[in-house]
């Protein structure tokens, strides 16, 4: 698998990141399965949050690394999401780290994300949170998730140290971020821009976008890979996929991928078949034609 820069931030990692959501429930054999098979596929960056499984995501994956695995893998974590509210307050983030790193088992968290974007941000606190952190060793890069331009900007205004990660949902069935600027100065739905253009403000400040749910359609409402709801699409990308020889899981990560800004998809599975297949995708190159077929079999017009 080829790695990309995360960012600004100098850290190489692989274009595909394993997501760890739904780990939490896994028993130790397959916990080890789940990591051992990434890290065979060059796929060592995996994404946790502190809420996951209600933290038990992050402990059992710390369970599972020994102190000798832990050097040749990246750990990104979140933290921002509270019961009934969002807290961005210098308190939650370093007691969330702090809490993180004892569930994992490690001294140091690769890269830390604010989760969800908190109305009462004050970005002097959080600047302080990250100051101390890094000061501390205890994480060494920082960015964000679900946020627009100017959320970033202002926190980005406090901050030392850039921000190098911006996770936001997008899928060939989920592509609010690419309509509008294929649909500039139109009158239909497809022009409004419900994120303040945030694609190309990530391309233009190198901020990586790590995209969420690149299987799913709406907001977790389902997978449309094999899913009646999406004849159009499936016959489509079928067809694409055996000119490839990968299965269409495969294929959704590759459209991702084909798109120039270079973005880290993160896959949510625990199937171990699925996840080769995610992990598969840094292999196949679809042609432009290729791309704009499939982008308009998931039910997007073109002006």
């Amino acid at each position: 698998m080829y790695k990309i820069e995360l960012g600004k931030s100098g850290l190489k990692v692989p274009t595909v990141a394993v997501g760890c959501m739904r780990i939490s429930n896994m028993n130790e054999k397959e916990i080890s399965a789940f990591i051992n098979t990434s890290l065979e596929n060059d796929a060592n960056f995996f994404d946790h949050a502190d809420i996951y499984g209600g933290g038990k995501s992050e402990k059992v994956f710390g369970d599972a690394i020994t102190p000798s695995m832990r050097d040749n893998i990246i750990i990104q974590t979140k933290c921002g999401i509270r019961q009934g509210r969002f807290d961005f307050s210098y308190e939650h983030i370093t007691e969330s780290v702090n809490g993180s790193l004892e569930r994992l088992g490690t001294d140091y968290i690769d890269v830390l994300l604010l989760h969800r974007p908190d109305a009462l941000m004050e970005p002097e606190e959080v600047a302080k949170a990250f100051d101390e952190l890094k000061a501390s060793g205890k994480v060494r890069h920082f960015g964000v998730s679900n946020q627009n331009p100017y959320q970033m900007q202002l926190l980005q205004s406090c901050l030392d140290m850039p921000l190098c990660v911006n996770q936001l949902q997008f899928s060939v069935m989920h592509t609010p971020m690419i309509q509008s600027g294929i649909n500039v100065n139109m009158y239909n739905d497809s022009a409004t821009s419900r994120d303040g253009g945030v694609l190309d403000f990530c391309r233009l400040n190198k901020i990586t976008i790590q995209p969420w749910s690149p299987m799913q359609y709406g907001f977790f409402k389902g997978c449309f890979i094999d899913n009646e709801k999406f004849p159009e699409l499936n016959s489509t990308m079928e067809k694409i996929a055996e000119k490839y020889g990968v299965s269409k899981t495969t294929l959704a990560f590759a459209w991702i991928l084909r798109h120039p800004a270079k973005m880290q998809p993160i896959t949510g599975t625990t199937n171990l078949t699925r996840l080769e297949d995610c992990l598969k995708s840094a292999d196949v190159k679809l042609t432009r034609e290729e791309w704009y077929e499939i982008y308009r079999a998931a039910g997007n017009i073109l002006p």
